[in-house]
């Protein structure tokens, strides 16, 4: 075993590498860029070495100052995380001539499926079922179009190389093709270099179901049963389970045995996941499942195979790596009960899930979940990664018990300083053909509009954060009028009023105070009477409600700005506003702004042009994916304000509008 590895990551992923290798005496060394310098899982280390400025491609991707922070600290290994050079061959070979061990695959295994193409080809010999499309080198935008055609629509546009969504497009119809073909060449050509592509015939009533295989320098593989990881948007998993819902013993073995000879065809090492799409038209048949590429790495979604098998695959990893054989077979292993993992994401959900940023003023998990995270309270969630928060992990004796812990854990997950997707979570765990374990990957295209729908906040959540923007929440529980003036007042209940924004609704409230612990709030439809029993800074305890009622405060420029209110396991976010109307806000679709920071990577107009709603106008890319502007209405592009390649801050002007002249 090593008795040093450094970390080529950060976030979350370090933070669990970190935890196993303690646990087995190893040190750790993390690197950080200066964004993360004050990061969690720099906190975890042993050691910590700056590798460059915030972007990625001037920090983590720097492959030889990696390489010498390494050598410089005296680390043995590099155990790469997922993402970022994880499946980059060139940097394994690096890594290697340094005299350094490769936590991972060889670059051979990494190289042999890491083009999707070429994978496919290989699986083909080695009897692998694939799916019909074209994998040649023909890139031609026309020869494409042909076959895809040929193919027959719906298709899939893949880039040919990395993984995780990026560069990837469905295409209904031959008109959409080009400018899909257009965007998945610009997204592969940002994420990994390369803008080829290949065509897939678009499977109906898609699952997608993967197998985790792990193998040794001895020549053993073994599968570690399989993960569903159906429930996608944009191709990026969102809930993944293990087992599949639905799997029976022989299409478990057909798709486990398919799984380890697609590792042993290429002499893999370590841990790796073969993914397979699969027609679940007509339940789950051996003759129904295709390969669709192999992830020469640890898997997000790795904590329900560890769940469901007992085991720690980053120690498996690291034993695997310094050179001892798998400590089991085939026919050892067994899964134990059901397991879920839910992605929690600092995401706009019903702004068509947009990257979200903030400063995590209040953060609390549930005890009785496993969360896998690389934030703590106080930290802040940049435009500079993925805006990953925490994995939720939880594990029942039946499928039906493990939901029911999710949606419970989720219900005690409080966050505050930033838009999530929680509500959205919450949401899928009581669809109910989720819960029936009717999954496929159109399940949330299909509902997306009841499972994003945002609920008006309840007037007691409207009260909670009325009392806490006026700061009578804080004070003293002394009844004494003196020790609470703002409530005391000779000639009758002092009142107040404030003003709550929730998405589009406006609720004016009256807040009137009979005393240091009694209320009485008001709003347009209805008023109710609260008394505090306890208080603090962030809780109260009122009357007649069975929980503590907890919120948290945001301030900017010394006011509070916004209230986040949990209620009952809903999580309710107000914002407050200060007063002045912005006019530059005339809400007639005149202005496209900015709804993030990021890179403007293609303006598809310019002034004169005519466009009608919906049209595209800009490309921006954030948080490592590509987001389309288009037109909130009909008219004439007035001016366009920025150009390709510029960086964009949240709420820049990049595009203004008139009416069309008649």
């Amino acid at each position: 075993m090593f008795s040093k590895i450094l970390i080529a990551n950060r976030g979350e992923i370090a933070v669990r590498i970190m935890r196993t290798a303690k646990r087995l005496g190893v040190a750790t060394v993390a690197i950080y860029s200066d964004a993360d310098a004050g990061s969690m899982h720099v906190a975890e280390s042993d050691e910590a070495v700056r590798n460059g400025p915030a972007p990625v491609a001037d920090s983590y991707l720097q492959a030889e100052a990696i390489i010498a922070a390494a050598k410089t600290t005296g680390a043995e290994a590099i155990h790469p995380g997922y993402g970022f050079l994880s499946e980059n061959p060139d940097f394994v070979e690096q890594v290697r001539k340094a005299g350094l061990t490769f936590i991972g695959p060889s670059a051979d295994a990494i190289r042999a499926m890491g083009l999707k193409d070429a994978a496919k080809a290989l699986m083909e010999t080695a009897n692998v079922p694939v799916v019909p499309g074209y994998h040649g080198e023909r890139q031609e935008p026309e020869f494409l179009k042909e076959q895809a055609d040929n193919i027959g629509y719906p298709v899939l546009i893949k880039a040919r190389a990395g993984g995780g969504g990026k560069g990837m497009r469905k295409v209904d119809a031959p008109d959409q093709f080009a400018d899909a073909l257009a965007g998945a060449q610009r997204e592969g050509k940002a994420s990994f270099a390369d803008d080829r592509v290949l065509i897939e015939k678009y499977v109906t009533s898609p699952r997608h179901i993967e197998i985790q295989v792990f193998g040794d320098s001895h020549g053993n593989a073994v599968h570690l049963f399989e993960r569903d990881c159906s429930l996608q948007r944009r191709h990026q998993k969102v809930i993944e389970e293990a087992p599949a819902p639905g799997m029976t013993d022989e299409m478990r073995t057909a798709m486990g045995d398919a799984a380890v000879k697609a590792a042993k065809a290429i002499g893999y090492a370590g841990a790796g996941t073969v993914e397979f799409i699969v027609d679940g038209s007509d339940g789950l048949r051996p003759d129904r499942f295709w390969f669709m590429e192999m992830n020469t790495r640890l898997q997000v979604e790795h904590p329900v195979t560890e769940a469901i098998t007992g085991l720690d695959l980053v120690e498996l990893q690291l034993r695997v790596a310094s050179g001892e054989p798998l400590p089991f077979t085939q026919s050892g292993l067994a899964i134990n009960g059901h397991a879920f993992e839910a992605r929690l994401y600092a995401e706009d959900v019903p702004r068509g899930f947009l990257p979200a940023i903030g400063m995590l003023d209040h953060l609390q998990f549930s005890s009785a979940a496993r969360n896998d995270t690389g934030v703590r309270e106080g930290d802040e969630i940049t435009p500079y990664y993925d805006p990953m928060i925490a994995k939720v992990i939880v594990h029942g004796r039946s499928r039906d018990e493990a939901l029911a812990k999710m949606r419970a854990a989720l219900a005690d997950t409080q966050i505050a300083g930033t838009i999530t997707n929680k509500a959205f979570l919450t949401a899928l765990c009581r669809h109910d053909g989720f819960s029936k374990g009717e999954v496929d990957t159109g399940l949330i295209e299909r509902d997306l509009e009841q499972l994003v729908g945002e609920d008006a906040a309840p007037v007691l959540a409207q009260a909670v954060a009325a009392i806490a923007v006026l700061g009578l929440a804080g004070t003293s529980d002394n009844d004494d009028p003196w020790s609470s003036l703002s409530g005391w007042r000779v000639w009758g209940a002092a009142q107040h009023f404030v003003k709550l924004v929730q998405g589009s609704a406006v609720f004016d409230l009256r807040v009137s105070l009979r005393n240091s612990r009694d209320f009485k709030v008001s709003s347009q439809t209805e008023a109710i009477n609260v008394s505090l029993v306890k208080r603090s800074p962030r809780r109260m305890v009122v009357d007649g409600h069975a929980r503590p009622l907890r919120f948290s405060v945001s301030e900017v420029s010394g006011r509070i700005a916004q209230v986040t209110v949990f209620l009952d396991g809903d999580t309710y976010v107000f914002d407050v506003p200060d007063g002045v109307t912005d006019a530059g806000d005339s809400g007639s679709g005149d202005e496209v702004r900015a709804p993030m920071p990021g890179l403007v990577k293609q303006v598809r107009v310019k002034a004169g042009d005519k466009v009608s709603k919906g049209d595209p106008l800009a490309v921006l890319e954030a948080m490592k994916m590509e987001h389309t502007l288009t037109a909130a209405r009909d008219g004439t592009v007035a001016e366009v304000y920025v150009a390709d390649g510029d960086q964009v801050s949240d709420g820049d002007l990049l595009v203004s509008l008139v009416l069309e002249k008649e």
